[in-house]
This record gives structure tokens, C-alpha cells and sequence, in this order.
């Protein structure tokens, strides 16, 4: 069963919380920011939240991919410079065009180990 869908403001917050604490070098997916901020089932709002970013923030968020590894921001003009930024972090993406999520995806460590299995 989805969630209701989130109160905007809440969701946000705790959303970008969340952005500000990926390390360098990591990544997490739209799904797993939604259920980390508490609202399983809303990845397309925190990529609403994301795409209001991508124009002048210090927020990492080049970190946030999608749930296959690549970058989604391909159709909004910023996938080169997205990819490029995590590059020169030290991730990885195959000729696919994906990344290891196994070995980038980070998780907090208060994350609870059935949250983790999801993804």
C-alpha cells in the first residue's frame, strides 16, 4: 500500500537532510530517498525536489541516480554534467551507462537492515 502522498514542505526537508549527508563518491536512488524521508512510493517527488537543485546549490545533488544506477537527468540538460561530477569522485558507470549500485549506494547507518534489502 503507497503512502499518502507527502506534505511538500515535510518531505522536502527531510529530503535534502538526507541529500547534505551522502559522502563523496556515493550515491542513493529517488525510492530510497522517499522511504528514507519517510514516504516509500514517492521517488517522483524527491525528483522534483532534485530538479530544483541542479541551478546553484553547495547540496550534492549529482549523488541522487535512479534505481537501474544512471542518471535521469539526461532530458533536463544536466546528465554530462551530472555523470562528469560523479566521475571525478570515483564512481564508475559501465558502457550501459549504470553504476555498481552494490558498491556505491550508501545507506546511513541508522538506515534498519529491511530498508536496506529493499534496494
Amino acid at each position: 500500500m503507497l503512502s499518502p502522498l507527502p506534505d511538500e514542505a515535510t518531505l522536502k526537508q527531510r529530503v535534502l537532510a538526507l541529500l547534505a549527508r551522502i559522502p563523496p563518491g556515493r550515491v542513493m536512488t529517488y525510492g530510497q530517498l522517499a522511504l528514507l524521508a519517510g514516504h516509500p512510493g514517492a521517488a517522483r517527488q524527491v525528483g522534483y525536489v532534485m530538479n530544483g537543485l541542479m541551478n546553484g546549490t553547495e547540496l550534492p545533488w549529482q549523488r541522487v541516480i535512479n534505481a537501474q544506477g544512471a542518471v535521469s537527468t539526461d532530458k533536463l540538460g544536466f546528465g554530462d554534467v551530472q555523470r562528469g561530477l560523479l566521475v571525478a569522485e570515483g564512481v564508475v558507470f559501465g558502457a550501459s551507462g549504470k553504476c555498481d549500485l552494490k558498491a556505491r549506494q550508501w545507506w546511513p547507518d541508522e538506515a534498519a537492515p529491511e530498508q536496506q534489502s529493499l534496494f
